[in-house]
């Protein structure tokens, strides 16, 4: 199993092909979906992402050590973020997890310039719900 930081570079290889910001949103599309997505049963405020502009809901499990998480959103775009998150931290630590900068994340795979503010601070919400849950 690759290291968080391993997928992170390998992510922006993958985005680092595209030289306008419309193609990565077209990747970002293709992505989403291949991403399984939640069922109306986990679409709950329990599992809600704040702060983002769309419907987003994350779920995490674990089996002892490693966690997986499974994500959502009414937003292709979103979706499409969200499944860079499932690929990253699924199948890691918490520490593993917790040792990502979630203000860096899209930085560092090529996308900080190509995502709307708003989405950004959508996306570290995420990654900061998902932290903080890890802490409890």
């Amino acid at each position: 199993m690759p290291s968080i930081i391993d997928t992170l570079n390998t992510i922006r290889d993958e985005f680092a092909i595209f030289s306008d910001s419309r193609d990565k949103y077209i990747f970002l599309v293709d992505l989403a979906k291949d991403l399984d997505g939640l069922s109306e049963k986990e679409k709950i405020e329990e599992n809600r992402i704040h702060g983002c502009t769309s419907q987003a809901w994350v779920t995490c499990n674990n089996n002892g050590e490693k966690y997986f998480f499974q994500m959502d959103s009414d937003a292709m775009i979103v979706r499409g973020l969200l499944s860079l998150i499932e690929r990253s931290f699924n199948d890691h630590t918490k520490e593993e997890i917790l040792d990502i900068d979630g203000s860096q994340f899209l930085e560092s795979v090529g996308l900080g310039h190509s995502i709307s503010s708003q989405r950004t601070n959508g996306f570290s919400n995420a990654i900061n719900k998902i932290q903080t849950e890890l802490l409890d």
